[in-house]
């Protein structure tokens, strides 16, 4: 097979950001010609996702504060909450970025993997938004695949250095869906929610340490859960240059991450679909090469 990764990208993922913003919205430019120029993806790898459906965000969110983010009426402390400038390109990325997870997760059902170049917005909760997340991609693709018959059992392993709140507060009465999150302990949100299975780390912690969490929860899950699909949330914010991070996990350390889990639930059969989440350090290539990392495995396993 040549190439094979689906891959979700919108221009309208690189949202240009007032100067001296703290998120690094270049990143989702810069990514897919990082991936082209070294050989890892080519053009046609990419798919342009169509927005998700106002029907299949409001399985997930509230009606109400989803027809106030669409009109534009968050009152300021919503606003500052969520981090970003409020206006209607925010939304248009916001509705495209859910619409890439629910097309990625219909591709992985026939490739075994797919991929979005954005996405893991877990801090969106049904009836608001926190942390730079406005509307949950892969909570509302979670309950898509529900919805269609084309899962019954669904695993949202989520893997950034902050706690996935939102997801595990809009399936916390969903036994369909089984949350796991591993995450900095004294990490932002200050104030956690009850996933399934909540793994906190320390501070500072090192690759061993983190690398034995992992590799004893995944046949933990395996055995708990027994999934027929999984959403991948492999945040790159683990990183010890993360500028919002805590931890002290190494390049190495973090690729490693990626490795066990993507190796884990190909042996298995199991489809996946990976949004890239948080990655803040300060220099951009740290930020791209741990993010490409990811796919550079993906094409190794599964072709």
């Amino acid at each position: 097979m040549d190439s094979f990764i689906p891959i979700a990208f919108d221009p309208t993922y690189c949202l240009p950001l007032p100067e001296n913003h703290r998120f690094p919205m270049e990143k989702y430019k810069l990514l897919p010609q990082q991936l082209i120029l070294e050989g890892t993806c080519k053009p046609k790898d990419f798919f342009i996702p169509k927005a998700a459906k106002i029907e299949q965000v409001l399985r997930v969110h509230v009606k109400e504060y989803v027809n106030r983010l669409c009109n534009l009426q968050l009152t300021k402390n919503e606003i500052r909450n969520i981090g970003f400038p409020l206006n209607e390109a925010l939304v248009k990325r916001e509705f495209l970025i859910a619409g890439g997870t629910i097309m990625g997760a219909e591709k992985a059902l026939d490739s075994g993997i797919a991929m979005n170049i954005a996405g893991g917005t877990h801090h969106a909760f049904s009836d608001r938004g926190e942390a730079f997340c406005l509307l949950n991609d892969q909570a509302i693709a979670a309950q898509y695949l529900l919805d269609q018959g084309y899962a019954k059992k669904i695993l949202i392993l989520d893997l950034d250095v902050h706690q996935g709140n939102g997801t595990a507060a809009i399936f916390k009465n969903n036994s369909n869906v089984f949350t796991c999150s591993v995450h900095g302990a004294k990490n932002y949100p200050f104030r956690k929610e009850t996933s399934d299975i909540d793994i906190s780390i320390d501070d500072k912690c090192s690759d061993i340490t983190y690398i034995d969490q992992i590799k004893s929860l995944l046949p933990k899950l395996s055995e708990t859960v027994n999934p027929d699909f999984i959403f991948y949330l492999c945040g790159v914010d683990i990183l010890k240059t993360d500028k919002l991070g805590r931890l002290g996990v190494s390049m190495k350390g973090c690729k490693k991450r990626d490795e066990l889990v993507l190796n884990f639930y190909k042996e298995k059969g199991i489809p996946i679909q990976c949004s890239m989440g948080g990655g803040y350090s300060k220099d951009i290539k740290v930020i791209l090469e741990a993010h490409a990392n990811t796919f550079r495995l993906a094409k190794e396993l599964f072709t």
